[in-house]
This record gives C-alpha cells, sequence and structure tokens, in this order.
C-alpha cells in the first residue's frame, strides 16, 4: 500500500514540477531569461539551506570524498544550473506544455550517457525500443516542417533539448561519482553552484538588473520557482524517492507535462495543437516501454524471492 505521506510527496512534486514550466513563462516577461534563473537559485539555495541545517545531523552536511564533490558539482553544474539556464531561455519560444515534454525526456535520453559513462548499465532492446518511440514524439512536438526549421519555435524546442540532455548527463555523472552525501544535501550543497554560474552566464550575455520589472506578478513569479517550485519539490521530490524508490517515484515525470499544459492553458491562455497531442501521446507510449521494463524486472526480482523463500522453508 502506498502511504498518504507518499501520495502527498507525489502529488507536490508533480505540481511543483509542472508549474515550473507555466512560472517561468510568466515570468519572463518581468524578468530577463539567465539572471530570472540565476534568482531562482539564490532564493531555493537559501530556503534549501535552512531546511538542511535544521533536519540533518552535522556530521552529514559536510562532502567527505572525491565523489561527493563531484557529485555536487555535476548537480550544480549540470542537471540544476546549465539544464535550468536553458530552459528559461528556451522557453521564450515555446508554450509551457511544449517546454516540459520536450525537457522530460530526460529519463529517454539517460541511457544513452549510461551506457557510455556507467559499465553497469546497458540499453536493453526494450530500452532502445522505447527510446526510438519517445525520440520520434520529439520529432512531432518540435514539428520539423522545412518551412518552420529556421524559426524560432525550432530554436526554442532545440534549447529546451539540450536543457534535457544536459539534465541526463549531469543524472549519470552523479551515479558515476558514487558520492556519499544524501540527496538533498547534496543539492543544498549544488544550488549556491547554480547560482553562480547562472549569475555569470547572466554577466557575459550583457542582462542587467535594470531590466527588470519588479511588479507583484515578478514577485509572484520568481516566489513560485524559487520556493515552490524550487527548495519544496526538491525536499518533496527526494522524500518520494525514499519513500517509495525510484520506480514509483520517477512516475512524477509522466505527470509534470500534463500539470504544465493544463496550467499554461488555464493561465496563460496556450493552444496546444494536434500533431504535439499526438507527439505527447507517443512520448508516454516510449515513457510506457522504458516503464514496463523496470517493472517486470521488479516483479521478477520479488517473485525469484518469494521462490526462494518459498524453498527454503520446504527443505526445513
Amino acid at each position: 500500500m502506498v502511504s498518504r505521506r507518499a501520495l502527498g510527496f507525489f502529488a507536490l512534486a508533480s505540481v511543483f514540477f509542472g508549474g515550473t514550466f507555466v512560472a517561468a513563462k510568466a515570468g519572463l516577461e518581468f524578468f530577463p531569461p539567465l539572471l530570472f534563473v540565476a534568482l531562482r537559485f539564490d532564493v531555493a539555495a537559501a530556503v534549501l539551506a535552512v531546511y538542511v541545517v535544521a533536519t540533518t545531523p552535522r556530521s552529514d552536511l559536510l562532502p567527505k570524498t572525491r565523489g561527493d564533490l563531484l557529485g555536487i558539482l555535476a548537480t550544480g553544474g549540470l542537471a540544476i544550473g546549465l539544464a535550468n539556464a536553458l530552459l528559461f531561455v528556451g522557453q521564450q519560444y515555446a508554450s509551457s506544455g511544449v517546454g516540459a515534454i520536450v525537457f522530460s525526456l530526460n529519463p529517454i535520453l539517460t541511457p544513452v550517457f549510461a551506457a557510455l559513462l556507467l559499465a553497469d548499465e546497458r540499453l536493453s532492446a526494450r530500452g532502445a525500443l522505447g527510446m526510438a518511440i519517445g525520440l520520434v514524439g520529439v520529432a512531432l512536438v518540435i514539428d520539423p516542417n522545412p518551412a518552420n526549421l529556421l524559426g524560432g519555435d525550432a530554436f526554442g524546442k532545440a534549447i529546451l533539448f539540450a536543457g534535457a540532455a544536459s539534465g541526463a548527463l549531469g543524472s549519470v555523472l552523479i551515479r558515476w561519482a558514487d558520492g556519499d552525501l544524501s540527496s538533498t544535501v547534496r543539492t543544498a550543497w549544488a544550488l549556491p553552484v547554480s547560482a553562480l554560474m547562472t549569475h555569470a552566464f547572466s554577466w557575459g550575455a550583457g542582462e542587467s538588473a535594470a531590466a527588470i520589472s519588479w511588479t507583484p506578478g515578478a514577485f509572484l513569479a520568481l516566489g513560485y520557482v524559487g520556493i515552490f517550485a524550487g527548495a519544496i519539490a526538491y525536499i518533496a521530490y527526494f522524500g518520494l524517492l525514499d519513500e517509495v524508490g525510484a520506480i514509483q517515484g520517477n512516475l512524477v515525470f509522466y505527470v509534470v507535462p500534463v500539470v504544465a499544459t493544463l496550467g499554461g492553458a488555464a493561465l496563460l491562455g496556450e493552444s496546444v495543437s494536434t500533431l504535439t497531442l499526438v507527439g505527447f501521446a507517443t512520448i508516454f507510449a516510449g515513457f510506457a516501454v522504458l516503464g514496463s521494463e523496470s517493472i517486470e524486472t521488479e516483479v521478477e526480482r520479488v517473485w525469484k524471492l518469494m521462490v526462494a523463500r518459498e524453498a527454503s522453508t520446504e527443505s526445513v
């Protein structure tokens, strides 16, 4: 049985992560994109630092190994920092729903990097099929019409795709680093790295704080992406993984695009084309193929344990 605590974590992570794309789209009216994401990390880092210090023993707060440091850099530099910088830049050219679905290709792209960097993880035939189906869905969402290839929409979707690739590579490098820090503590260390990096990107791009329009809408968007979709969403997601494990916990990624699409339609008046809906369905089919393999493996593991236990009982 799934506990109420786990269901609560799932609901919070799904809604808050999905709302990121809506808030990012709305907030870009008030902020330069890279400065927006940098300020988001400033807020999230402060909130998560307070939470971690209040809930974690001091002995578990400091990185102690080379793997811990590499995991922090992979999280802050790629999985969170660069991935979100590309997300906020690309979100200027795509709707909330399209941004969410392209960016949520992380689970499909991860096996590609895992095959290159992790000796014990190789893409199976079923995994390759699921990835191929997902990529077909991406092509439908991006709409590779020759007349649109040079347009802003295609450019924005390409940036979002690069962000998804950065997140996937970062997650594989985290596993490759094999550190000892908890996920939440590692993220608390990583967020300042992300903030420094994106502030540097913003400065290099010539963005200025003078360009910010400090309206109630700006404070609302920044507060949402920094606190709710930042610190709280991370706490909920990592808490969910602790409660139910990776297989059930990563079902969050199936719900995020739906939340983003519905939120964009309800709050921003965004429309979704028929081809995009077909692309959504195709990508979900790819997710289903990949997820079925993981679920089948878990079922086989439980079955073997039950058989072994029964055999042990009979022998006694």
